[in-house]
């Protein structure tokens, strides 16, 4: 598993956002690694609140010289981004030789372009924040837009949930290989549903959506045939849901015979859950780079969510990085 060249030791913290989801990450390095090598484990990182809400992280033990994995996700509050920043100063102040910040999910990645007057640009003051603190190198995950790693001035491996969705994706085809179609939720989403589509030899559909305002859809026009169709709808985020259960309610009244959806980051705020739970869809497929909400009431309505796992995919990527490998032949898109 790990190269005998290897001069540093490697590390691995999760911050309290993404334990779960990185104690899953370790179970796998652990199931990849040969019999006479030490297990993986987490490492012990501890944060003292203040009554104020003021946080600071810390490491119960040494992290001089070592490589270290920091694995956050930086969905809302605030506060995941910033435990995140602190947690790698405190690394770097602690003579980590390298620390590797492991972002499943990227907050702040939809601020992509000033596209109106007056806006801050916030992916890229993410970005400024990140190598401010000494971040050495980023590892993300299906980024809303793959130009955010130009934003960085330091190595971005950009990794794609595409390997765990195909699999999937080619089951529900061979069901149905004549009316298997793609479809993106908006123009936006065009590439993406584009390059799904032309891996899996089927059509592709695109929704054209017009917006009253931020989160509020106006009108959803499908581009492409839809009647008779079984539509998989592939999108990176699910925010409010809005434009999803849009989208797959405007093609279930044009026809189409079923209505699902492949999305890598599950943000599902607001009233995503139960939009979803009365929409039209038949399964929403999502990833766990954000845990899903454990309030009893959400949990009621996440009967039709199909969560996806990423960890043995980070896991594989993790070592890949840590052992100066190449990544590119997991991309198959």
């Amino acid at each position: 598993m790990l190269n005998d060249f290897h001069k540093h030791r490697m590390e691995l913290f999760a911050c309290e956002a993404t334990k779960d989801f990185a104690q899953r990450v370790v179970d796998a390095m652990n199931r990849m690694k040969s019999p006479e090598e030490p297990a993986v484990a987490l490492g012990s990182l501890e944060v003292s609140r203040f009554s104020d809400g003021e946080f600071q992280p810390s490491f119960s033990s040494s992290v001089r010289g070592a490589t270290c994995f920091i694995i956050q996700s930086t969905f809302p509050p605030s506060d995941n981004l910033m435990e995140l920043l602190l947690t790698i100063d405190a690394a770097k102040r602690a003579s980590a030789n390298k620390v590797i910040a492991v972002m499943p999910y990227f907050g702040w990645a939809r601020q992509d372009r000033k596209d109106r007057p007056r806006v801050s640009i916030g992916a890229k003051v993410v970005a400024n924040m990140l190598a401010a603190v000494g971040t050495d190198s980023m590892m993300v995950c299906d980024l809303h837009a793959d130009q955010i790693q130009g934003f960085f001035d330091i190595p971005v491996n950009h990794l794609y949930a595409s390997n765990d969705f195909l699999g999937i994706l080619k089951k529900l085809r061979d069901k149905n290989p004549k009316s298997f179609t793609i479809a993106a939720p908006d123009m936006g989403g065009a590439k993406r549903a584009n390059a799904y589509a032309k891996y899996l030899h089927c059509p592709v559909v695109i929704c054209h959506k017009t917006r009253a305002r931020a989160n509020v859809v106006e009108r959803i026009q499908p581009i492409g045939e839809v009647e008779g169709k079984d539509i998989v709808i592939i999108d990176d985020i699910i925010d409010t849901a809005g434009t999803l259960t849009a989208a797959a309610n405007e093609l279930v009244k044009r026809g189409a015979n079923s209505v699902r959806a492949f999305a890598t980051h599950a943000v599902l705020s607001g009233p995503a859950y139960e939009r979803i739970d009365s929409s039209a869809l038949t399964e929403v497929y999502v990833t766990d780079t954000i845990p899903l909400s454990t309030d009893p009431e959400k949990v009621k309505l996440q009967g039709k969510i199909r969560v996806v796992s990423l960890a043995e995919t980070f896991a594989r990527m993790i070592l890949k990085v840590y052992n100066y490998e190449p990544i590119s032949d997991e991309f198959p898109l």
